[in-house]
């Protein structure tokens, strides 16, 4: 598995690696619904921009983490971002999350062409074996999606994660399997129409 930048691009979306000089465009698609005042996600507010990047590049850096932004075709504009993360190639697995879309962006193709270019990227590019999804238990949306797309819900990891707030999350996860890809690869491209 080489971890290295790159772009992933589709019919409505494009993937491109993350960079500081992305923080006001960050900044202005996480002010399209206030998406920092959620308590169900880590969304930083406009200060705390920098430092999420930054965080995501050192990642980088020890080849556990790929970022990126979400740039709509349609306009031009960056409307979100995404990443992989926990990668562990001897393992052949990694975790795709940190996903957030600007309120204009969401229930839109967006997300579901993002989930496809990255999930073929780790199943026919990197070949894992598998591939993670983790949300917090009380945000139904994700959850829903989740399950939409084809993954399987594992289980709950109980006080999981510690948010801004103070709150202690319980997380669920899901995975999608090698065996699995095809019928989700059939399943996403059906959902968008290719």
């Amino acid at each position: 598995m080489q971890v290295s930048p790159t772009i992933l691009e589709g019919r409505y979306i494009r993937l491109e690696p993350l960079t500081l000089a992305h923080q006001a465009a960050l900044n202005e698609a996480a002010a399209d619904g206030e998406l920092w005042s959620t308590d169900v996600t880590i969304i930083p507010k406009p200060d705390g921009m920098k430092s999420y990047i930054q965080f995501a590049l050192d990642g980088l850096n020890q080849g556990n983490q790929l970022a990126f932004v979400i740039v709509q075709l349609t306009d031009d504009q960056i409307v979100g971002t995404t990443r992989f993360y926990d990668i562990f190639a001897n393992d052949r697995k990694c975790a795709i999350g940190y996903t957030w879309l600007a309120k204009s962006a969401q229930r839109t193709p967006v997300n579901s062409e993002a989930k496809l270019l990255m999930f073929s990227h780790a199943f026919d590019t990197w070949g894992c074996v598998r591939v993670e999804l983790i949300t917090d238990v009380r945000n139904e949306q994700s959850r829903a999606a989740i399950l939409r797309i084809g993954a399987k819900q594992e289980g709950i990891l109980r006080k999981h994660i510690m948010l801004p707030s103070g709150r202690i999350r319980d997380s669920v996860v899901f995975s999608i399997i090698d065996s699995e890809w095809p019928s989700v690869h059939h399943n996403l491209k059906s959902r968008l129409g290719y």
